[in-house]
């Protein structure tokens, strides 16, 4: 079975997208593992990180399935017929592969995924229903969510295993951290599900402005220990690259011009998380 993996801070700008499409990347190159990554953001950044402006209109195109659709796959309109379930086996839009050593599917994103919440009414537990008919297909699932309190979140909830949680550590770094503490325990008092956990935070995108970091981390690392927060020892750095790769369509080592390093630091992160969740 996959291990199912959130990716969720209720304060946006922390880099959620391009950490959850560079661990595809590296679990899918580097242990040759088969990822999936579900992209919860009506701004379907991860998706045009993963496919690049033209192939990810081709899908749209081709009406290709999208999150969209698994939300909306029981809604009645007045000439669409009769609603019925979205077949799993058309969910999953190839991004790359080696035959028998590993590949990266996307479920993609589109800006109407945005309409799905003005009308959430018994969908949150649809994204669940339809991963546990393709999870045995993968090694590790990644849902790269939306920066608000939504049907989105409770939905990835619903699907996960962990909840990793990005951090930059700046201003206002830990704004959305109660949000979130608040978030899992109301999910669990109704949902009455043990299953989830959080594997931990990570500071994202750390630069070396110490005076604000400092006292940053020190808001997130107090606010973890009460909640009994694993902190990543291992950071990731900002880099240029990262942009620089999402334009590319590249992860971060094969971006180029990219610094070693800055692999290798995010590759001693990806380690750390790996028994973290049981990979």
């Amino acid at each position: 079975m996959a291990k199912k993996v959130s990716l969720i801070n209720m304060k946006g700008g922390v880099g959620k997208s391009t950490l959850a499409v560079n661990l595809a990347w590296h679990f899918y190159w580097f242990n040759h593992l088969r990822v999936l990554v579900v992209d919860l953001d009506p701004q379907f950044n991860a998706s045009q990180y993963l496919l690049g402006v033209l192939r990810y209109q081709k899908v749209l195109e081709d009406n290709a399935p999208t999150v969209w659709d698994v939300f909306e796959q029981f809604t009645r309109t007045p000439v669409g017929g009769q609603p019925k379930p979205l077949d799993p086996k058309s969910v999953g839009y190839n991004v790359t592969e080696h035959p028998g050593d590993g590949r990266i599917d996307l479920v993609p994103s589109r800006l109407e995924l945005a309409y799905s919440l003005l009308n959430p009414g018994q969908k949150e537990e649809l994204l669940a229903k339809l991963i546990a008919r393709i999870e045995r297909e993968y090694d590790l699932i990644i849902f790269d969510c939306a920066p608000t309190e939504s049907l989105l979140t409770t939905a990835a909830y619903l699907a996960s295993d962990f909840v990793l949680v990005p951090v930059k550590p700046e201003y206002l770094s830990s704004i959305g951290l109660p949000l979130l503490v608040r978030s899992m325990r109301d999910f669990k008092r109704r949902y009455g599900r043990r299953k989830l956990s959080l594997a931990g935070v990570v500071f994202n995108a750390t630069s070396e402005y110490a005076p604000e970091e400092v006292k940053s981390k020190r808001e997130v690392r107090e606010i973890a220990e009460k909640n009994k927060w694993y902190v990543f020892e291992n950071e990731v750095s900002y880099s240029r690259s990262y942009p620089k790769g999402a334009r590319e369509g590249r992860p971060i080592f094969g971006t180029s011009y990219s610094r070693t390093s800055t692999a290798q630091q995010f590759a001693a992160f990806a380690k750390e998380l790996a028994p973290r969740i049981g990979l």
